[in-house]
């Protein structure tokens, strides 16, 4: 079969990003990172936001994408982007411009300032990437796979992709589309007791904690928590209502394997489960950019995968970028 690698959230990691294509043998060759076997690379979003290079990302990877060397599914922070600079009928913003919305996206604003109708086109260019993908031997997306959401979408939309229509109606809380887009890019999620938050490693203060939806029988928080930062003792040790239970999902084990990205993995990379990986180990935050290389095993394995380690130089002065924008910029036009 023809081999598969794919990769986490990139987030603006585009030198370790050519780094992390060149160990597994792709070459920049006639305009686009190929394999000389002919092996395809699959993203699970989140190519744009928080990094260095994100105009250099996104051009790798729409060069891959145009050319047939790769594949992508859409992230949270594509659909933010597109949602950030869409008006609803009564002119306000789809997503909110407030700071904390803001102080996601600014960095992208930044590196594309120079550059208005490129950004343009790639918010046109992100309306094209589906929501998930589905292989004979696999599933991608970029957080969860509900099969209770996702059968229906599916059969509504076979290629998973939005239509205008179905972009403006996601924005709408409580509507199908919500939903959809909701598990595709965002996951499964339970919210704080009222009034209690905590602080992210991000720095952002949260309401919700992310959930696992692969766990078996879950009894208590602690039991479907995901995410690098930890609840408090006696929240983990809550146990599920009914009413949390009916916002969890599960991927069953026997269903064909699943990659996804997301949720800020540490440490090493592990497989989940025999049909699970996750590719997202927090690139952006010095962590590693991770790939998993599949070539048709019937059970995962934690020894294909691959990564490299984000270096410091991936983030240089904020002048030294400027400049190299500006004589881009002068010797392009």
């Amino acid at each position: 079969m023809r081999g598969f690698d794919l990769i986490g959230d990139v987030h603006g990691c585009g030198n370790t990003l050519r780094h992390l294509l060149e160990l597994m043998g792709y070459r920049h060759q006639q305009g686009a990172w190929r394999h000389p076997k002919g092996r395809q690379v699959i993203f699970v979003g989140d190519i744009v936001d928080r990094g260095p290079r994100i105009r250099q990302a996104l051009h790798d990877v729409r060069e891959m994408l145009d050319a047939g060397t790769a594949r992508m599914v859409l992230g949270n922070h594509e659909y933010n982007a597109l949602a950030y600079f869409t008006q609803d009928e009564q002119g306000q913003p789809l997503r909110a411009h407030n700071a904390r919305h803001q102080r996601v996206i600014q960095e992208t604003l930044d590196q594309f300032e120079p550059y208005p109708n490129e950004w343009q086109a790639f918010l046109d260019w992100f309306m094209e990437i589906p929501l998930a993908l589905e292989d004979e031997d696999f599933r991608v997306v970029h957080a969860c796979w509900d099969p209770e959401v996702m059968i229906p979408f599916l059969q509504d939309y076979p290629d998973a992709r939005m239509n205008t229509d179905f972009f403006r109606r996601s924005a709408v809380p409580g509507s199908f589309e919500f939903q959809v887009v909701d598990r595709c890019t965002r996951g499964t999620w339970l919210k704080l007791p009222e009034g209690v938050t905590q602080k992210s490693g991000d720095g952002f203060i949260r309401d919700r904690f992310r959930t696992s939806y692969w766990i078996d029988q879950p009894r208590t928080w602690g039991d479907i928590l995901f995410q690098p930062d930890r609840l408090a003792r006696e929240l983990e040790s809550r146990l599920l209502s009914d009413q949390d239970k009916k916002h969890l999902s599960y991927y069953p084990a026997e269903e064909r394997h699943l990659f996804f990205g997301h949720y800020w993995c540490q440490g090493f990379p592990a497989v989940i489960r025999p049909n699970l990986a996750c590719l997202d180990y927090s690139a952006v935050k010095y962590g590693r950019l991770v790939a998993y290389r599949f070539d048709g095993e019937t059970t995962l394995d934690a020894g294909k995968f691959v990564w490299v380690e984000v270096q410091r130089d991936e983030f240089p002065p904020l002048e030294e970028l400027r400049a190299e924008m500006t004589a881009e910029k002068i010797q392009k036009f």
